[in-house]
């Protein structure tokens, strides 16, 4: 085996055994399957506890004008309990007390909310737009119009929904989901923003760990400094591509299971009908689905969406993008940890590295709602925000050519950034006891190409 091969097989084999890969190998599938399974469960689920709030009109105008919800019941009082309630009206049973002290119309202000913990923002909302219905209806019947209460009525029960269709390159049609889109695309561009991190830090701290305890100069008698800067990069990289396709393999079989669990024959009713039918006619034994019938309703929605997506696309984008991006940074990483002694005086050094994947992050966040805005597609180019910003962008199906383009520059780049790494590499490896300066580092660059 060659001498990069056996550092390659030293670096991986070693981390992959540590407690901390194999409990996030298990953390990561369950995150993922959350992903499609939570939103599902949060849409199906009921409010599980119920506020009870009184409330106090001083002008005896608004009785009644705040409805219940299902989470929210509200009490009319006599004015005259004010005083008791004010001290008495958590034994009362209330969690809070709303009181009107004049005409809203007048001054609307007038509404206050007394609790002695911080109201949610539904409850708060609700009573807004509760009092802001009855005032607009208010203020209209002050203008006497023949049929207010019908005209009211027919504008409130205007409501809208819209499906988008995801056309097919024969015309066919695909129910998608833009808000599921989206979250796929921040999901891969935060893994990439996590595991670029995270490893390329792995590597500095290997280098660094190696170079304090003294070990390095023993390993450098057997093997170049470019062959052990590689081969710690690249067994570094096998390490976080075999845990990320742990959680693929992982979350596909947890959301498999899932998909079985509520469907046994294996197949999702194109209506929730159809499944209750289903039910009835197994004679009970799948029982279990009929009383989770709103939680597989909103499953199926979100697997159907689902499907209209590029996952495989996506997923290949976030291999290449991961290892290009990763190696671009690792490389520079590793010239970090070869120029210091330990990692309290990396800052200097790690802070411009990081900058570009902070910057990243909030190009990424333009890039969820304007995949073709001019800003997404030239941070998608440029290397050190590439990874990140395009794989935000991916999910939404932008040309092709535009992918084609920054992957060229991010192999160009890489290949730059790991040849200028290894000329730093080779010299401040077996530096010790030396405050190092970009001036000396730059040094260290020109003296290695002699």
């Amino acid at each position: 085996m060659s001498k990069i091969g056996l550092i390659i097989t030293r670096e991986y084999t070693t981390r992959v055994k540590k407690k901390s890969f194999i409990v996030m190998s298990i953390i990561g599938p369950l995150l993922f399957a959350a992903m499609f399974v939570l939103p599902a469960w949060l849409s199906s689920m009921g409010t599980t506890s119920k506020k009870h709030i009184a409330v106090i009109d001083e002008t005896n105008k608004y009785d009644n004008v705040i409805t219940d919800t299902e989470s929210l019941k509200f009490t009319m009082l006599q004015s005259d309990k004010e005083q008791k309630i004010r001290s008495e009206y958590k034994d009362m049973g209330y969690d809070a007390y709303v009181v009107i002290s004049d005409d809203l119309l007048k001054d609307p202000d007038a509404i206050k909310i007394y609790s002695d913990a911080p109201v949610t923002i539904d409850m708060k909302q609700h009573i807004k737009r509760d009092f802001e219905k009855y005032l607009e209806k208010e203020k209209l019947e002050s203008f006497n119009i023949d049929g207010l209460d019908n005209i009211i009525s027919n504008i409130n029960n205007t409501t809208v929904h819209i499906s988008t269709i995801k056309l097919g390159e024969h015309g066919s049609e695909e129910e998608s989901s833009t808000e599921l889109t989206m979250i796929v695309a921040i999901v891969f561009a935060m893994l990439i923003y996590f595991f670029v991190l995270m490893y390329g830090t792995q590597v500095m701290r290997g280098v660094v760990e190696e170079k304090t305890n003294r070990i390095i100069e023993v390993i450098i008698s057997s093997v170049k400094p470019f062959q052990l800067m590689m081969g710690k990069i690249i067994g570094i990289a096998m390490v976080a591509l075999t845990q990320f396709l742990l959680w693929v393999v992982f979350t596909i079989i947890i959301i498999t299971g899932i998909k079985f669990a509520l469907f046994p024959n294996g197949e999702m009713p194109t209506r929730m009908d159809d499944q209750i039918e289903m039910v009835q006619a197994s004679g009970g034994q799948n029982a279990n689905v009929a009383q989770n019938s709103d939680f597989a309703d909103e499953f199926t929605k979100i697997m159907k969406k689902a499907n209209s997506l590029d996952l495989l696309g996506s997923v290949l984008a976030f291999f290449f993008f991961f290892i290009g991006g990763y190696l671009l940074y690792a490389g520079l990483y590793a010239a970090v940890g070869a120029v210091i002694d330990n990692e309290t005086d990396s800052q200097q050094f790690v802070m411009p590295i990081i900058m570009p994947l902070i910057l990243s992050i909030y190009i990424a966040m333009v890039a969820f709602r304007a995949p073709d805005s001019d800003i997404a597609f030239w941070f998608s180019m440029i290397p050190f925000t590439s990874p990140i910003v395009m794989m935000a962008r991916i999910p939404f199906q932008i040309p092709t050519w535009q992918v084609i383009l920054s992957m060229a520059i991010l192999v160009a780049s890489f290949i730059f950034t790991t040849w200028f790494a290894g000329r730093i590499y080779r010299t401040g490896i077996l530096m010790y006891g030396k405050k190092v300066t970009y001036k000396e580092i730059w040094k260290w660059f020109r003296y290695s190409g002699k």
